[in-house]
C-alpha cells in the first residue's frame, strides 16, 4: 500500500510497543536483492525487533545493500542462484525452527507462497492461508483490521471461515480479546440471489456452534453499519458488533483490495500486513510502504509467533 501523508498513528504505535519487549526474531527474508527489501531487513534488524537471515544470490545482495546504503555484513547470508531458490531455502529455514517468520523480498507473491504451500515445505497446516491487513485510519478510534484483501481471491464459505479465524487469531495477538467481526456485504438483510449474504449468515452460525472461536461475529453487514454506531441505530440493527467492529471480513479480494486502498489514499490509513495461517507468520511488505507499515509488519509477526493458534472444530 502506498505511503500514507500523516506521521505514523498511534495504532501502529501500539504494536511496536506491544513487541518491544521481545527478542529479535530470527526471520528468512527471501530475495531482498533491491534496495527498498533489503532497506526494510535492515531497519527491523537495526531496531532489534528481526534477526533476518538475508538469502539471495549473494552479489545481488549485496549490491543492493550497498545501494540502500546499509551495512549488512553482520547478517547471515544464504547463497542460493534465483529467487525459486530463496523462496525454497527460505520455508526450509521456517520449517526446521531456524527461522520463525519469512519475509517477502524482492519476488512475486505468488513465487513465494507457492514455496510454503509445497506438499513437503513443511509450514502448511489444515488452516487456508490468508493476509490481515491492520489499518491505522485517522480519526478512528481503534485498529481496524480487513482480511483477505491480498490472497484468496473468491473464498467459499469454507475458506471464509478460515479467513475470520485466522483474523480473529491476529486479533488476539494484538492483545483485543473478544474481537467483534463483522461480515460485510452490501446489505443487511440474507438475500438468496446475494452469496455474500447467505455466507455471512452461515458464518454466524457456525460461530454460535463452536466451529469458529474467539470472537464476536455479526452479518450480514453494510460497510457503515459495521463502523458506524449511528448508521446502525438508524437502520434499526441491534447488534454490539455493528458501528463497534474490529474486523472487517470483505466477500472477496476486488472489494476488500478496494476498501483498504480506498482507506490509504482517501483517509491517508497506515497499515501492517500479515500472512496467517501457515506455521510461521509471513511478512508481505509492499514496494510503497513507508517505513512505519514495514516495521509495524514485522512487530505483528512477533506477536503472532506469541499467539498460540486456535483450535476449532473442522
Amino acid at each position: 500500500m502506498s505511503p500514507s501523508t500523516h506521521a505514523a498513528g498511534s495504532q501502529l504505535e501500539r504494536l511496536l510497543r506491544l513487541a518491544e519487549a521481545s527478542p529479535p526474531l530470527p526471520t528468512a527474508v527471501a530475495h531482498p536483492v533491491d534496495a527498498l527489501s533489503i532497506r526494510g531487513a535492515a531497519e527491523a534488524g537495526e531496531r532489534g525487533m528481526i534477526e533476518p537471515i538475508l538469502i539471495g544470490p549473494a552479489k545481488r545482495v549485496q549490491a543492493a545493500a550497498a545501494a540502500a546504503g546499509v551495512d549488512v555484513s553482520r547478517y547471515r547470508l544464504v547463497d542460493v542462484e534465483h529467487s525459486h531458490e530463496a523462496a525454497a531455502r527460505a520455508c526450509a529455514l521456517a520449517a526446521s525452527g531456524e527461522a520463525r517468520a519469512i519475509m517477502k523480498g524482492a519476488l512475486h507473491t505468488d513465487e513465494l507462497l507457492e514455496a510454503v504451500v509445497a506438499e513437503h515445505s513443511g509450514l502448511r497446516t489444515d488452516r487456508r492461508m490468508s493476509h490481515v491487513f491492520v489499518l491505522d485510519v485517522p480519526g478512528f478510534p481503534r485498529p481496524l483490521l480487513i482480511s483477505d484483501a491480498a490472497l484468496n481471491i473468491a473464498p467459499d464459505l469454507m475458506t471464509l471461515r478460515d479467513i475470520v479465524q485466522n483474523a480473529i487469531d491476529c486479533a488476539h495477538a494484538m492483545d483485543i480479546v473478544e474481537p467483534r467481526v463483522a461480515i460485510l456485504s452490501a446489505v443487511e438483510t440474507v438475500n438468496p440471489k446475494m452469496t455474500s449474504t447467505v455466507n455471512a449468515a452461515a458464518l454466524c452460525k457456525m460461530a454460535d456452534r463452536g466451529q469458529i472461536v474467539g470472537g464476536r461475529l455479526e452479518g450480514p453487514l453494510a460497510f457503515d453499519n459495521a463502523i458506524s454506531e449511528e448508521a446502525a441505530r438508524t437502520k434499526g440493527i441491534a447488534s454490539d458488533v455493528a458501528g463497534h467492529a474490529d474486523i472487517l471480513i470483505v466477500p472477496d479480494i476486488e472489494s476488500g483490495n478496494m476498501l483498504a486502498k480506498q482507506l490509504s489514499y482517501l483517509s491517508h490509513a497506515q497499515s501492517a500486513g500479515i500472512v496467517m495461517g501457515a506455521r510461521v507468520p509471513i511478512v508481505l511488505t509492499s514496494r510503497a510502504d513507508p517505513e512505519a507499515s514495514r516495521l509495524a509488519s514485522c512487530a505483528l509477526a512477533i506477536l503472532v509467533t506469541q499467539q498460540a493458534p486456535s483450535k476449532y472444530v473442522r
